[in-house]
């Protein structure tokens, strides 16, 4: 039977991600019933949905409990993110923390790119998109930081490429966007704390490799060609 929870099950199988401003998805969100159906139907595959408020798109996901059963023991899957070697895992790391954290800033601040400056701090207004307030990063800033630490160049444009392909970046010439499954597949609350007081601490003491609005690069891009799941692990 083609009911609705079968037809967005489906849809997500096929297509990866949906638009969280897409129809079904919108009532997967605020209906409670059909969530329920559709986390009952993906719980008895092993999967479950993927959303949270400061992403545009929703995905599915490997649940916790089965992912021994399909990847082995933890040291063993813990390498297995995606086809991703090392540097690669420590590449999509950096842009996480490039990207998503300053994004999560000003959306909990409902501070959007353009707004004015009398509205920043209006709680009334709801939590912007993240195609207002993700900014992008510049490529040739981002290999003159971090290129020795991830394999160079060669490394590095191998590895954006597989990002890319995967979902988790897009890139607009020289500058390096979110991707649908950026903000979706790593773990916000485990992961801020680390990075801000951690490794990369050091990246939140400098001005941001570039402050490039979503939504002005691909605008300004449209006829551009960009360059062309498992929830990843520490």
């Amino acid at each position: 039977m083609n009911d609705d929870a079968q037809i967005l099950i489906a849809r997500l199988l096929t297509h990866q991600t949906l638009r969280r401003d897409d129809k079904m998805v919108k009532r997967a969100l605020s209906d409670d019933t059909f969530r329920a159906e559709i986390d009952k139907r993906l719980l008895e595959s092993g999967l479950k949905l993927i959303d949270n408020v400061y992403a545009d798109h929703v995905t599915l996901a490997l649940h916790r409990n089965v992912e021994p059963k399909i990847f082995g023991a933890r040291d063993i899957w813990q390498n297995n993110n995606f086809g991703l070697t090392r540097d690669g895992v420590a590449l999509l790391v950096v842009l996480w923390a490039q990207i998503i954290l300053p994004k999560r800033q000003r959306q909990e601040t409902h501070q959007a790119i353009d707004v004015d400056q009398s509205d920043m701090f209006d709680k009334d207004n709801p939590i912007p998109r993240a195609e207002d307030t993700s900014i992008g990063i510049s490529y040739t800033a981002l290999l003159a930081d971090f290129g020795d630490k991830l394999g160079k160049k060669t490394r590095m444009d191998m590895n954006l490429g597989l990002l890319s392909k995967l979902g988790f970046i897009e890139r607009r010439g020289d500058v390096i966007l979110e991707g649908p499954l950026l903000d979706l597949l790593m773990d916000t609350d485990l992961l801020k704390e680390r990075i801000i007081n951690g490794a990369l601490a050091d990246v939140f003491k400098r001005a941001p490799t570039a402050v490039v609005p979503r939504r002005v690069v691909s605008e300004a891009a449209n006829d551009a060609d960009p360059v062309v799941a498992e929830e990843p692990q520490e």
